[in-house]
């Protein structure tokens, strides 16, 4: 028996009567299955995926002459502003956390495909001395900035934990979870959903079959966040629960500070609906998105879409006019989740201290396990000699310090610090001041209450 008349013709209208090819040699079960995913919307999705397609790839509507940069009352910055601002912001997004006003939302739904995984990115142990994953970085950080939001309001705070994953990321991230006993979080406050899946589609329009009779599907990506919320009903568990305020970041980022006091103080502080974290741009025609004004709204306008004049143009004080990078790490007030509102605002951080994503395996030259454990380490490096720690090789002799160290250079001495000791460098003296430690060395609570008490 053929397939019903009028799905043939529907799909043949569309330019997908491929997807029927394999109908005789299919059985009940999988024929029943392929129809119910040959949703009326299909061409429709298919010709919208071949247009965007056709736009990358071809001659692209240049947005140099509608844009501008963001005004400069928009844009804090943790570098330009004085420790007076830093303090304030840090103590308002910290006063929000003891409120239980805020959540955290990962972005989680890509499987490690370029990074030559078939699990979940945050499952990835990209080599540190205490072997941790990417979730377990994280959930360490959200147990850190609770407690230490706690202590300085003296009761106890939480930070749900949302993790937006696919269909494919799903089940291991759960099993995962499960596994390490949700690193020691309330499982209640570790809240996971699923993005949807579309159907996967050619250059030119034509939906992909997995199989003889399925259809490949794949994650909606990160625009997918509205719907997802919608879906599973995750906004109305945010008003139950009375949270205000969402930081939402990528799973890959190994230097995200989850919930950040600063970051969310700032933007409580200016009133905004959504704000931005970004980093300023390395060189002009570095491949990352720029937040900027376009027809007057707020937008990120990929590399792609400027030309080389403007990515070059500099400002009188002699830095990129467009340089606000986008590393995707935002604010959202639940309401602009809801209603989106308007009022936004961009944070710019160091990137040495806040941006190192993972992305590809070894093979590359960034954005690999190497440079994000690189990254991590000096950074580690960096607080500890503030901290006043000095450090010798395994012969007692001493590593001659050394302050400055480009992105991609390993620290001389290997220094650890877990999340639970220090969420962001902080009260590290107490442990580490006028102390020799033998590189490699992980500061973590066992050792920072022996060091204490030493």
């Amino acid at each position: 028996m053929g397939p019903p008349a009028e799905v043939r013709a529907r799909l043949e209208r569309a330019g997908q009567g491929h997807l029927l090819r394999f109908w005789p040699e299919l059985g009940p079960a999988q024929r029943r299955s392929l129809l119910a995913a040959l949703e009326p919307g299909l061409g429709e999705h298919c010709r919208l995926a071949a247009a965007a397609c056709s736009r990358e790839r071809g001659p692209l509507e240049r947005l140099d002459g509608r844009m501008e940069p963001l005004p400069a009352e928009l844009l804090g910055s943790a570098r330009r502003s004085g420790p007076a601002a830093l303090e304030r912001w840090e103590a308002e997004g910290f006063h929000q956390i003891s409120q239980n006003k805020v959540a955290v939302l990962l972005l989680a739904g890509g499987q490690g495909t370029r990074l030559g995984v078939s699990y979940p990115k945050g499952m990835y142990d990209v080599g540190l001395p205490s072997g941790k994953t990417l979730y377990q970085i994280q959930a360490e950080r959200i147990q850190k900035v609770e407690q230490l939001a706690g202590q300085r309001y003296h009761r106890k705070c939480t930070i749900p934990w949302y993790i937006m994953t696919s269909e494919f990321t799903l089940g291991p991230t759960e099993e995962f979870f499960a596994e390490h006993d949700y690193f020691n979080l309330d499982k209640s406050n570790v809240i996971m959903f699923e993005q949807r899946m579309l159907p996967a589609v050619t250059f030119d329009g034509k939906a992909i079959l997995e199989e003889k009779g399925k259809l490949a599907m794949a994650p909606d990506g990160n625009g997918g966040l509205y719907r997802a919320l919608m879906d599973n009903k995750i906004l109305d568990d945010m008003k139950q629960r009375g949270i205000q305020y969402v930081h939402v970041y990528c799973v890959d980022n190994i230097l995200v500070k989850m919930a950040d006091p600063v970051f969310i103080g700032f933007c409580v502080s200016k009133g905004a609906d959504c704000g931005a974290k970004v980093v300023e741009k390395a060189y002009p025609t570095e491949p990352v998105g720029v937040v900027c004004l376009v027809d007057g709204v707020y937008q990120v306008v990929e590399y792609s879409e400027i030309s080389l004049e403007t990515a070059q143009q500099q400002s009188p004080d002699g830095r990129l006019m467009y340089s606000t990078g986008n590393i995707c790490n935002h604010f959202f007030t639940v309401d602009f989740l809801q209603t989106v509102a308007q009022n936004f605002v961009a944070f710019e951080v160091l990137r040495e201290e806040e941006f190192s994503p993972l992305k590809n395996a070894d093979t590359a030259d960034k954005d690999t396990p190497t440079t994000v454990r690189q990254s991590l380490l000096a950074q580690h490096y960096r607080w500890a000699l503030k901290a006043g720690a000095k450090f010798v090789d395994e012969n007692g002799c001493r590593i001659p310090e050394k302050l400055s160290l480009s992105g991609t250079e390993e620290p001389p001495a290997v220094c650890e610090i877990s999340p639970l000791v220090s969420y962001f460098g902080e009260g590290l003296e107490v442990y580490m001041k006028n102390k020799d430690f033998c590189s490699p060395f992980i500061l973590d609570e066992n050792k920072a209450e022996m060091l204490r008490n030493s």
